[in-house]
């Protein structure tokens, strides 16, 4: 190896390794900073902050006035990344959202110009997702899986790091557009926020309603996340416990030879492949914010509700039973034995 190899190679390593001590003790510092001006909701912060460690993005599903995107912008602000916000309407286009060319004067002669649309990003917020038609929708799809946009057969790389943290409501259905399943799949979790308790909901009101704002002070940089994501993805994961991951998607599926019977009595379409990488890369992000450099397969049993809630689609059975998305989920990962 040459010396200059061998010195990129020892930089990289020194990078990780300041990114892997900076992520001891990351979920309380961040934790703290929220609580400043986000009460409560501590499962949904664990969630987005483990998607945002592996690069992935997220849905957040939930009733109005919950916080979501006061949620996602201080996450923004702790992690000092440009922060842009897309409310998704029905009359969105998909150049509204990805940039367009105009004709621009150049010193007395003419050129098409792109214009970089909301999406040039290092988080954008897809508000109301679902309130867009599946055309505008789909103008995200080729930034999430490959972080560029193509405009007049140019392609244009976006900033890095890329998340996409979309919002959807999960009560008013009039004159939404469902995300397609292709869509859907793209998201590495999916984060129900509930309703607060009467102490944290008086504690929202004693703080919302003064003059006092508080200021949220960064915490890392985009470079940082960067480091970060190198060093989840190096986090070892046991060829058992990674098996067990396949197992639990794979048995989400109906019809196939060692399907649990609830899932062939309330299950129309069950996850893909994609589902069991979600659930161990999200649990190698897990370990590290618990201070452990494995993975064991409680991660897994963890992370198996936020990453397979949007991905199996219940049948009408299971809608005139009332079995819950939650309640099929945690049955089926109760069949999977965990000593493989």
């Amino acid at each position: 190896m040459s010396t200059a190899s061998t010195s990129a190679a020892s930089a990289a390593f020194e990078q990780e390794k300041q990114a892997a001590e900076l992520l001891a003790g990351a979920r309380e510092r961040i934790r703290s900073e929220l609580s400043k001006v986000i009460v409560g909701q501590a499962a949904v912060i664990d969630e987005l902050l483990l998607v945002l460690l592996a690069g992935g993005h997220c849905l957040l599903t939930g009733a109005p006035g919950l916080a979501k995107t006061l949620l996602i912008k201080s996450m923004a602000q702790l992690f000092s990344l440009k922060f842009q916000r897309i409310q998704f309407t029905p009359d969105l286009m998909p150049a509204d959202i990805t940039g367009t060319e105009i004709l621009k004067d150049t010193g007395g002669s003419r050129q098409m110009t792109f214009i970089p649309g909301p999406i040039f990003a290092n988080i954008v917020l897809a508000d109301e997702i679902n309130r867009t038609p599946p055309k505008t929708q789909a103008a995200l799809l080729e930034a999430m899986q490959e972080h560029q946009v193509t405009a007049a057969g140019i392609r244009h790389v976006l900033p890095e790091p890329f998340f996409v943290l979309a919002t959807q409501n999960p009560i008013e259905m009039e004159g939404t557009y469902p995300l397609p399943e292709a869509q859907l799949d793209r998201f590495m979790l999916n984060s129900f926020i509930d309703y607060l308790s009467e102490d944290d909901e008086v504690a929202v009101v004693m703080r919302t309603t003064t003059n006092d704002v508080a200021e949220l002070k960064p915490l890392y940089t985009a470079e940082q996340v960067l480091g970060f994501h190198r060093v989840v993805r190096q986090v070892p994961i046991a060829a058992d416990i990674a098996r067990y991951a396949v197992r639990i998607a794979a048995a989400s599926r109906p019809g196939r030879s060692g399907a649990p019977k609830l899932v062939n009595d309330y299950v129309s379409w069950g996850a893909g492949p994609r589902a069991a990488q979600c659930l161990a890369l999200g649990a190698k992000a897990r370990a590290l914010l618990d201070g452990r450099a494995f993975v064991t397969v409680d991660d897994i049993r963890a992370l198996a509700r936020p990453v397979l809630r949007h991905r199996v689609l219940l049948n009408y059975r299971a809608e005139a039973e009332g079995m819950s998305i939650d309640d099929v989920i945690a049955k089926l990962v109760a069949t999977i034995p965990e000593n493989i």
